[in-house]
């Protein structure tokens, strides 16, 4: 019995330590303020943010087109509102020797995002259309 108590217990802490958790809001705000982070998908550029003061965001699918926006900790989530997309699209973060990953929450296909680089400069964004 106790060998098998002492196997348990070796189990639970491997399993435990091996599962790596999501970033809670203050780790994500910590890491990401003041940060232009480009993202990544399956080795195509995906998009860039700029992380403000005051977990504001701005964020571009490198088009010059930007959005601007806001984050919140939900859970183990961190969730993101834009000026045109009032529902919340929340994300895992997880953090590795290469930077951030994010898993997008409630996608059967786990779209998986990873930091491709990072800047300390403004995003390029453009301002709105003028039509003639």
């Amino acid at each position: 019995m106790t060998r098998f108590l002492i196997l348990s217990a070796f189990l639970v802490h491997a399993t435990s330590s091996s599962a790596q958790d999501s970033m809670s809001g203050a780790d994500f705000e910590a890491y990401v303020t003041g940060k232009t982070l480009y993202f990544g998908e399956s080795g195509q550029d995906y998009g860039v943010e700029e992380y403000l003061e005051n977990r504001r965001v701005r964020w571009s699918f490198l088009d010059g087109q930007c959005k601007d926006g806001f984050w919140y900790e939900d859970g183990d989530l961190i969730c993101f509102v834009y000026e045109d997309r009032p529902e919340p699209q929340c994300w895992s973060f997880y953090i590795s020797n290469n930077g951030l990953r994010a898993v997008f929450d409630g996608d059967p296909d786990q779209t998986t995002l990873y930091e491709a680089r990072q800047n300390d400069k403004p995003m390029l964004c453009y301002g709105p259309e003028v039509g003639v």
